[in-house]
């Protein structure tokens, strides 16, 4: 595996880091909740030098770079705490540019490379969980053909409350036609019967709970054919994988702790020291398997189970990281406010954005171990 980037992969990734000097104060990797109003202006400042389209094709305005400026991009972004990558710019534009009509691509793509508006992806439900083909949300036509009406809940969005539009899978077909009969749709997140209500989290942040009540969405943003949706999430997801779960978070993460660790006396003691260096291998693993990821999508093959593999790896080196620093800093790591305590806090939900740990582990242990039938 080639580990090492080009001089001009090497420059992008000074003037990145020259660009983030401004935001390293930021802390909206963790707390975009909080601090949305100056990530979405970063957001701006990064779409003026059309970082925001890295990948997209030049036809739509794009820097047709491909996925190893955006992981750089992103793992720069993550190591410096600033962000998390916009939803936006990913899954809906690639998801716009690959199906979407000529008059959604003119609307839509000038505004997501601008960082004019940002979506928030309304996927899951309560009784579906990680399984979207059993989805049960409502998207029926109007008498008069021009309207859909959505009927139904969505649970668990990351930031709906701060987004422009909600993506909505939702379910056009019968119950019995599983991904058959899911649709998908832009929808206006301040439309008439949309509710967002909060779900807090462990981290002080907070997941969301979205509610349609007879909410009308145009004809016009059905995205793609109706009962066509499986297939096109399916690709916009593998859009994301080399970007999802920056390695640079997980190094960040414990450089912190080391240096917490060394401001409170415990960085000499041998038994401190002995796990800082497992924990050092643990996240050089991490990050020899996004590599792994980014290298397969370079090549353009299937990095289905590189990309599950890795995410397990990045979610519990991030985990074991927070819980050694706990165990060795004692009372003083469980202050509440104190970096230690938020990052074992946030930590815990880590595990469950983008597909749930169990998840990725059926997906390793079927596709590459062929378990499970």
């Amino acid at each position: 595996m080639n580990t090492a980037f080009s001089k001009d992969e090497l420059a992008f990734q000074a003037e990145v880091r020259e660009f983030l000097g401004d935001y390293r104060e930021l802390d909206g990797f963790y707390c975009q909740g909080h601090k949305w109003p100056e990530v979405r202006a970063m957001f701006r400042a990064m779409a003026e030098k059309n970082w925001l389209a890295l990948s997209w094709p030049k036809a739509f305005g794009g820097m047709a770079l491909g996925p190893v400026y955006e992981f750089i991009l992103w793992n720069e972004v993550a190591y410096a705490r600033a962000a998390r990558n916009p939803l936006a710019a990913g899954i809906v534009a690639q998801t716009l540019i690959r199906y979407g009509s000529t008059a959604q691509q003119r609307d839509w793509l000038p505004r997501i490379r601008s960082g004019e508006i940002h979506f928030s992806l309304c996927y899951s439900e309560p009784e579906a969980g990680s399984d979207l083909a059993a989805l049960r949300l409502r998207a029926d036509k109007n008498a008069a053909g021009t309207h859909y009406v959505l009927n139904g809940q969505k649970c668990w969005q990351s930031y709906a409350q701060d987004m422009d539009y909600l993506w909505v899978l939702a379910r056009s077909g019968t119950q019995e036609s599983r991904g058959r009969g899911i649709s998908l749709f832009i929808c206006d997140k301040h439309a008439a019967g949309v509710t967002v209500s909060p779900l807090p989290t462990l981290d002080g942040d907070q997941l969301n709970e979205v509610f349609f009540d007879a909410v009308e969405v145009p004809l016009a943003q059905r995205v793609g054919e109706e009962n066509g949706a499986w297939p096109m999430i399916g690709e916009a997801l593998a859009d994301e994988r080399h970007i999802q779960f920056p390695p640079g978070r997980v190094r960040r993460d414990l450089e912190e702790m080391v240096a917490w660790l060394n401001t409170n006396g415990l960085g000499a003691d041998p038994v401190v020291r002995q796990r800082l260096a497992e924990l050092t291998v643990q996240v050089m693993e991490t990050e020899m398997l996004a590599l792994k990821v980014l290298e397969a999508m370079v090549k353009g093959v299937n990095a289905t189970v590189d990309a599950a593999m890795n995410k397990i790896s990045h979610t519990l080196a991030c985990q074991d990281i927070a819980r050694a620093v706990l165990d060795f800093g004692g009372p003083e790591a469980l202050v509440s406010g104190a970096r230690p305590e938020l990052l074992w806090r946030q930590t815990i939900t880590e595990t469950i954005g983008g597909g749930t740990s169990e998840i990725m582990r059926s997906v390793v242990s079927r596709q590459l171990l062929g378990l499970g039938g």
